[in-house]
Formats: C-alpha cells, sequence, structure tokens
C-alpha cells in the first residue's frame, strides 16, 4: 500500500530528500509519490512539518 500526499502540502521538499526510491517528485502544486516506487516505508510522513502523506 503506497502513500499519497494530500492537499494539505506546503511544498517544502522535506520528503523528497527522505525518499529511498525516488518515489516522490514536485508536482504542478503538491509533491506527488508514485505508487509503483514507494515500498511503503513511511519516511516522508515522518518528516513531514504538515502531515501530508498517508498511506493510502
Amino acid at each position: 500500500m503506497a502513500y499519497k500526499i494530500s492537499e494539505e502540502c506546503i511544498s517544502c521538499g522535506a520528503c523528497a530528500a527522505e525518499c529511498p526510491t525516488e518515489a516522490i517528485s514536485e508536482g504542478s502544486s503538491i509533491y506527488v509519490i508514485d505508487a509503483d516506487k514507494c515500498i511503503d516505508c513511511g519516511n516522508c510522513a515522518d518528516v513531514c512539518p504538515v502531515g501530508a502523506p498517508k498511506p493510502e
């Protein structure tokens, strides 16, 4: 089960730097997670200051 970034994202980029599979990239308004690359490690959720990444 992959993580998904909610609309609460403030586009700080903290999550992308912590992703071991480089599944997170900057989208048009918020960061997005490629579900095919996500290994459900939770690193993104651990560092997000607003709690935007959540398990899908």
